[in-house]
């Protein structure tokens, strides 16, 4: 059902600090930051292959997001919607995209890739 992981999307009160700790502990290359609407979200790469990490000091709770490409939105949503799992749908740069709460409190997000184009709007972006 689900493709690849692409992002971890992961809560934080400081963003600002723990991109720096990312960069000087891990080696991590910053990608972007964008300040905006109240948050910051920074992206951030920490190998090749893999996924990004997005941190961000909008999202609640301190458990990270998830979140998996998936060909067939609608198909996934409907699956996961049968097997008894509660859905919060929104839109995300790259499409639309549900995230959701696993019976042990991990929790997941799926999204289609319907604007590959997307990848690169914020790319070199490092809001001060």
């Amino acid at each position: 059902m689900f493709g690849s992981l692409d992002f971890i999307y992961v809560p934080t009160t400081d963003v600002d600090a723990e991109v720096q700790r990312h960069v000087d502990t891990l080696g991590a290359q910053l990608v972007w930051k964008v300040r905006g609407m109240g948050t910051t979200v920074a992206c951030l790469r920490v190998g090749e292959p893999g996924p990004a990490i997005l941190l961000s000091g909008h999202l609640h709770g301190t458990s990270p997001i998830l979140v998996y490409r998936v060909e067939d939105y609608a198909a996934t949503v409907r699956q996961l919607r049968e097997r008894g799992m509660t859905l919060h749908e929104l839109e995300i740069p790259y499409g639309p995209c549900a995230s959701f709460t696993a019976g042990g409190g991990q929790r997941y997000a799926v999204y289609q890739l319907v604007r590959p184009e997307a990848a690169h709007f914020f790319e070199g972006r490092i809001d001060p």
